[in-house]
């Protein structure tokens, strides 16, 4: 059985729920979740946490996301996809492929974004998308999001491909709308498919009916990233047998229970993997204390 995750390919038509749910019944198992939801209409990259996995989404790395969008121009929607309601059409025929980079250019680095009114965000308790279905469109506080790169991969109007590169919370519908707004035609999103999650990547993502076909054939371990490997990012702190056996009781083990040195450790560290033999233990905080060893305090344990 995984005890880790599975990178899904999500079609697109279906919600990141409904994944959670085929998963659920393919693998046998209520421990299943999800990280970075993504729309019904977009396809690509979704984690999704299996058994003792869920434990470690609060430390997951997924600051930075990666999408292919395709734009069509000379349209605005209610949702900002092409999915939604058309609210206008205009000319986009004297748009340019340099006037489309050049705006681009201004949307790169720090920005505000205003959430779309068809997103699950909750104002008052009630979700906005809620709201937008009852006719009802509310006032939206920025948010401050980064855009780490534009690339623009295709300009064939009135579509338009682009690949995001960006920080966690940003929309990529209301930044086609923005670019839209501000070359004066209109943008809305025809496809979106997110590439890179954090560490999670596309190569490495399977289909539902892959991942069904592998649990078949007996193969599906093969499918599955370990929940060690997921928190690659986090420095890790080897234990020695006595070190795992105290954890296994729920105490913190002693810097003489790991095989670390403590001149190895950066001063800025604040969370480590605990592992024994290549397997995750636990996710710990190290309490720095003067110029002494900092303290190992256990914040999840995985055995």
């Amino acid at each position: 059985m995984i005890h880790g995750f599975v990178v899904i390919d999500k079609p697109a038509g279906i919600t990141s729920h409904d994944v959670v749910s085929r998963v659920r019944r393919i693998l046998g198992t209520r421990k299943v979740g999800h990280t970075g939801t993504l729309d019904p209409f977009a396809t690509g990259v979704l984690p999704i946490a299996v058994n003792d996995g869920t434990k470690a989404i609060p430390f997951l790395d997924e600051g930075i996301k990666c999408y292919v969008a395709l734009m069509q121009l000379g349209v605005a929607t209610d949702t900002l996809d092409m999915t939604g309601q058309v609210l206008r059409e205009c000319d986009f025929s004297s748009v340019s492929e340099q006037q489309l980079l050049d705006v681009c250019t201004r949307f790169t680095g720090p920005i505000l974004q205003i959430p779309p009114m068809f997103s699950a965000i909750k104002q008052g308790g009630q979700p906005l998308y809620k709201l937008a279905r009852m006719g009802q469109e509310v006032e939206r506080s920025p948010r401050p999001v980064e855009i780490h790169s534009i690339e623009l991969l295709s300009f064939a109007p009135p579509f338009v491909s682009i690949r995001v590169i960006c920080s966690r919370g940003t929309y990529v519908r209301t930044l086609a709308d923005d670019i839209g707004a501000m070359i004066g035609c209109g943008a809305a999103l025809k496809e979106l498919r997110r590439t890179a999650s954090g560490p999670f990547e596309i190569g490495a993502a399977h289909t539902l009916e892959e991942l069904e076909c592998a649990v078949f054939e007996g193969e599906v371990l093969s499918l599955g990233i370990t929940t060690f490997g997921s928190l690659a990012h986090l420095q890790d702190i080897p234990l020695t047998e006595s070190g795992l056996t105290k954890i296994s009781f729920g105490r913190s083990p002693l810097w003489s229970e790991t095989t670390v040195e403590g001149g190895t450790l950066s001063g800025e560290i604040t969370v480590v993997r605990l592992s024994h033999k290549g397997a995750l233990v636990a996710v710990a905080t190290l309490s720095h204390k003067g110029d002494d060893l900092p303290g190992i305090v256990l914040k999840r344990v995985f055995i």
